[in-house]
């Protein structure tokens, strides 16, 4: 928002015509999701939603503010779900930006290409695959 002159009112309005646009897709397209406010010590560090169906479980949203990036709190919140998935033996998918930073964790943690939707990557991890992966089939780009 810094790079667009409009004043604190026009940012203000802005921002929640695009929260109320996400929510109201999000409650059409994913019934029965969880919504969820990331706490650390009581204080608010990000959000994470998440819709379990029966043949997978569909991290719709992770995110974390700044200041809480890289302290091993978003790995913790994969993981969880990761373990989740692997108890009912369902995969974990999510839809990545393609330059997001955040790809690197994910294939780390062994996140695969399962599409390419051109802005998008659709990730995938299944409980099946290996635990160790030498090559994920897609690239972090900066």
């Amino acid at each position: 928002m810094r790079l667009v002159d409009w004043d604190a009112a026009q940012k203000e309005s802005f921002v929640r015509m695009q929260f109320d646009a996400q929510s109201q897709f999000y409650t059409q397209n994913y019934p029965g999701a969880h919504y969820q406010v990331v706490l650390l010590n009581n204080q608010p560090a990000g959000r994470l939603y998440v819709h379990r169906r029966n043949d997978e479980i569909r991290i719709m949203d992770i995110t974390l503010l700044p200041e809480f990036r890289r302290r091993g709190i978003g790995s913790s919140l994969l993981n969880q779900i990761m373990e989740e998935g692997r108890k009912h033996n369902l995969p974990v998918t999510i839809h990545v930006e393609r330059f997001n930073p955040a790809l690197h964790l994910y294939a780390r943690l062994g996140f695969c290409l399962a599409e390419d939707k051109g802005v998008y990557y659709f990730l995938k991890w299944s409980p099946a695959m290996t635990e160790h992966y030498e090559n994920t089939g897609y690239t972090a780009e900066r």
